[in-house]
């Protein structure tokens, strides 16, 4: 009998997670579908809408799920949700995205919105030091989000003025009151959807922590950041197919700038008394997002194009994090040896990659010059 109620409680667990994957990635989904259309009507960039709306949307499920750990007292899932997507966003959307194709990264993406993304990132991390997220740093995140999507929009109705000329039958034709109405009923019927789906997410997540007797950190740094990463994963794979290729690192980059600023600033905001921040997450797992954040800029700088072998070795990264999460988690003994094991293998890799980058960049660069 105990096992019968065993196997039915975990019935139960799985049948939640299993919903509220389906309802986030079906809610985002929507939600990307009903806010890009209304933001083409608007005439913003497609780059514009690909680092705000579409990344911003798919990020709603982080920012549901965090928003209700909090709410509830799981101050470690709303952490390790951030932490983990982000790591996620870069290691396996990015990853994937350029095993799929070579993603070419336009300037304004070197320029700004990378920069801001570091930034963002070592201040998310600055403000946990103390071990807790409060209301005013949470508030100063968030405003910081708005004064970027406001003049992420402004530059781009500056510099949009021949495509929204060369566009003005297609906009006209769809920008009719009827299918803007439409529109908004998909961008609200995909925000009930994600709000539904993070309370099924995260009461599986917690119930699965409590039984294996695993931290709620390791769970939210995992099965719920990249749960949540779905939709990232959907639309930066099929953007990299299609060869929407800004699209597919501008939702990296905007989902990354979306959970620090919005997910971790309205969770600070509205939770009771901030954010506790855990020492592990302050020692290591934020080290490690900030770091993956870093990486990224002379990745993207070396050539503007994110390679086939470089999207692997993001793979293999992630491969070597979890895997140092799953033994820190089951055998703490042995966490120290797999982690300077790890090293040795990471910053070789890293430096050697790097290094071919430069040279395979200053090598097309001299074929194009003897070209011409």
């Amino acid at each position: 009998q105990l096992n019968n109620k065993s196997g039915s409680r975990l019935m139960i667990i799985a049948g939640q997670l299993v919903l509220g994957f389906v309802l986030l990635v079906v809610g985002g989904e929507l939600l990307v579908r009903g806010a890009s259309a209304l933001a083409a009507a608007f005439r913003i960039s497609p780059l514009v809408i690909g680092l705000t709306v579409v990344a911003f949307g798919t990020s709603a499920p982080e920012l549901g799920v965090s928003l209700q750990a909090a709410l509830t007292g799981n101050a470690d899932v709303a952490i390790g949700n951030v932490v983990g997507s982000n790591i996620v966003n870069v290691l396996v959307v990015l990853g994937a995205s350029a095993l799929v194709a070579p993603l070419i990264v336009s300037r304004q993406l070197i320029r700004l919105d990378v920069p801001l993304m570091i930034v963002a990132a070592i201040g998310m991390w600055g403000a946990a030091l103390d071990g807790v997220i409060s209301r005013v740093e949470g508030s100063i995140m968030f405003v910081s989000l708005v004064t970027y999507i406001a003049y992420s929009i402004r530059a781009s109705r500056r510099e949009s003025v021949d495509i929204s000329e060369s566009s003005d039958s297609a906009s006209e034709a769809k920008s009719g009151l009827k299918h803007l109405l439409w529109q908004a009923v998909l961008l609200i019927g995909g925000l009930a959807l994600l709000s539904f789906g993070a309370k099924f997410l995260v009461a599986g997540a917690i119930s699965i922590a409590t039984s294996l007797g695993v931290s709620q950190l390791v769970i939210g740094l995992t099965v719920v950041a990249v749960g949540t990463s779905l939709p990232e994963v959907v639309t930066s794979l099929v953007a990299s197919y299609r060869g929407q290729r800004d699209i597919a690192v501008g939702n990296v980059v905007g989902s990354n700038l979306f959970n620090v600023c919005c997910v971790c600033g309205l969770t600070g905001i509205f939770a009771p008394e901030g954010i506790p921040v855990g020492a592990q997450a302050i020692n290591f797992d934020l080290p490690i997002m900030v770091a993956i954040a870093v990486i990224c800029f002379p990745v993207f700088l070396l050539g503007g194009i994110v390679k086939r072998y470089e999207g692997a070795l993001f793979l293999v990264y992630f491969g070597l994090y979890t895997a140092f999460l799953v033994v820190s988690a089951t055998n703490p003994e042995s966490a120290t040896s797999f982690g300077r094991t790890a090293l040795f293998i990471v910053v070789p890799l890293t430096i050697f990659a790097l290094g071919f980058s430069f040279w395979d960049g200053r090598r097309s660069a001299g074929a194009r010059g003897n070209h011409g």
